[in-house]
């Protein structure tokens, strides 16, 4: 508990320092400080819940519903379904709000510090899993995964496309609602890395103009795919003709 308290304590400092900056230093259209309150919601409900009786009874019934047996490996793919919208909206031609080259970098960027900081509380707080695997189950990875991709996919296309917008959070819901359903994690473990996933990415976009380097800014029919998987970050390069 005194870990789970540290923890909350961390994260809020950081999003509170953060709003002071964008206020005082650089002020801008919108506050980080109203950006942060949903995920740090997310993070503060995870901890609030965890190991408590609530959601013991909560994943007992999830279990009924589905049965004990359920299994299913499609939670290792919609993780990254999110990064398959990016790609394919930019194939369609979707207007979004960065040029291809930044929405890989922001993207990247998003995901790795999200696996860091996810593998970082892993580390340091100890809560098994549902099925007894292992004691490693407090942040969902998948969910934090998932969740910082589609709140990249929701920053590019929140003000031109809300349907796309969304889609990448439908996506990340549907994969920790996956990992609760697979007796892999807790409603607080899922809560946990959604909050995560969401503060991390909206980091990284707010600050995006702290590196705005675009070798590509003026190049046409080039572009970079992200490809992550176990922890491990690469780019497919392509260019029509």
């Amino acid at each position: 508990m005194r870990k789970n308290c540290i923890l909350l304590l961390v994260f809020f400092t950081l999003g509170n320092l953060c709003a002071q900056t964008d206020s005082i230093v650089l002020p801008r259209k919108n506050k980080l400080l109203k950006r942060t309150i949903l995920p740090l919601s997310l993070l503060t409900t995870g901890i609030l819940l965890s190991d408590s009786g609530f959601e013991i009874s909560l994943h007992e019934t999830a279990q009924g519903w589905v049965g004990n047996d359920f299994r299913t490996h499609l939670d290792d793919y919609t993780r990254y379904a999110p990064v398959a919208t990016l790609v394919v909206a930019n194939v369609a031609g979707v207007k979004a709000q960065h040029h291809w080259f930044d929405q890989t970098k922001n993207l990247a960027v998003s995901m790795i510090l999200t696996d860091v900081f996810t593998r970082a509380i892993k580390n340091s707080v100890v809560k098994y899993r549902p099925d007894r695997s292992n004691d490693n189950a407090f942040p969902s990875g998948h969910t934090s995964i998932a969740f910082a991709s589609g709140a990249a996919v929701y920053e590019e296309y929140k003000d031109t496309n809300a349907y796309l917008a969304y889609s990448g959070f439908g996506f990340a819901a549907v994969t920790g609602g996956l990992r609760l359903f697979n007796n892999k994690h807790y409603i607080s473990d899922i809560l946990a890395g959604a909050g995560i996933g969401i503060l991390v990415t909206r980091l990284v976009y707010h600050f995006d103009y702290l590196f705005k380097w675009n070798p590509f800014i003026k190049s046409k029919n080039i572009s970079l795919i992200p490809r992550y998987s176990d922890g491990s970050v690469g780019l497919y390069f392509s260019k029509s003709f």
